[in-house]
């Protein structure tokens, strides 16, 4: 079975960084979103993976090549970034001689039964309930929880299962057939070739979907739910998957959990709860708390709180002398 991971978004909510950073390489509790899915889907078996690529692809195409040398791996550019459908398209020769695919979205962490997922008989997708599905593609279910109709982002949802990006398709002609009839006819929502249109092009030619409740679902496409996944991640991981209690920083105070990266030089600072810093990177004098810290970034004498700071950037003092960047926001409020 291959696996399929569309990558070709440029992440425009989470503006500056993914300027600069493509949106499955930011940092989440230690490592990249991308590497919670490939991590996962390695441990059930899943060695052939097949990652569409388009905005900043060449950095996740060198991440994954360095990070998982074993892997049988493809990239498929996708020049012109016509949605989730038309991704698939894009990758239809890569994927077109398998028994069965799963697809999952590069942007998101799942914490499933993928094991579940994978024997399941059917094909099948996984399910969230959530508080407003209208932000969402939605599936309604049968009492047996098979699809009966999937619709992306409804003004009026009649069902509260909001998609999260992952799927287990093992009628690949039918995909291929229906994402192909989207683009062929120029049949868009909201502007772009949704997979939500093809997969319910295959429901209505008859294909049994099967829907399988998640446990979570963390889609990393915002600020805010960067930093709330991040302080879960942290939680879950505990005190000992940190660094930080193992290096000695001059005097500085880490209130766990805290994930601190390779080579890090802090002094001075007080730095958590909640706080991702990665490699490199260089704190004094600071205070930080629930924020995710980049590579090679460089914080002195600064107080912050709920920030995403990108690598390289620098802030130093309070005298607002700032060198950050093209497009950097800044709140000191």
């Amino acid at each position: 079975m291959k696996v399929l991971i569309p990558v070709a978004g440029i992440g425009t909510r989470l503006r500056p960084h993914t300027y600069t950073q493509p949106k499955p390489l930011m940092p989440v509790a230690g490592k990249p979103i991308i590497s919670y899915i490939i991590d996962k889907l390695v441990e059930n078996g899943l060695k052939d993976f097949v990652f569409v690529i388009g905005h900043l692809g060449e950095k996740v195409r060198r991440f994954v090549e360095q990070t998982y040398p074993d892997l049988n791996t493809e990239f498929v550019f996708q020049e012109e970034r016509e949605g989730s459908a038309h991704a698939v398209w894009m990758a239809r020769e890569a994927i077109e001689d398998e028994d069965e695919i799963l697809i999952a979205f590069g942007d998101s962490i799942f914490e499933a039964d993928f094991q579940h997922i994978l024997d399941c008989t059917n094909s099948c997708l996984g399910v969230k309930k959530v508080a407003d599905p209208r932000e969402f593609g939605v599936a309604e279910l049968g009492s047996d929880y098979r699809v009966t109709l999937l619709i992306e982002k409804p003004r009026i949802p009649k069902s509260n299962m909001a998609i999260v990006g992952l799927y287990k398709i093992r009628e690949v002609p039918a995909l291929i057939r229906a994402t192909e009839h989207l683009v062929q006819q120029n049949i868009r929502t909201m502007g772009e070739f949704q997979l939500t249109d093809a997969l319910q092009r295959m429901v209505e030619e008859g294909v049994h979907f099967q829907a399988i409740p998640i446990q979570n679902w963390f889609d990393c496409g915002r600020k805010t739910v960067l930093l709330e996944t991040n302080a879960m991640l942290l939680d879950k991981r505990g005190i000992s998957a940190s660094r930080a209690e193992l290096s000695p920083f001059d005097n500085t105070i880490f209130i766990h959990p805290v994930s601190v990266g390779r080579n890090c030089a802090i002094a001075n600072s007080i730095i958590g709860p909640h706080v991702t810093i990665g490699d490199h990177a260089q704190i004094n004098r600071s205070i930080v708390r629930e924020s995710i810290i980049g590579d090679f970034a460089a914080l002195d004498d600064v107080v912050l709180k709920n920030s995403v700071i990108g690598s390289d950037a620098s802030i130093k003092g309070l005298d607002l002398s700032l060198n950050i960047g093209d497009n950097t926001e800044i709140d000191f409020g």
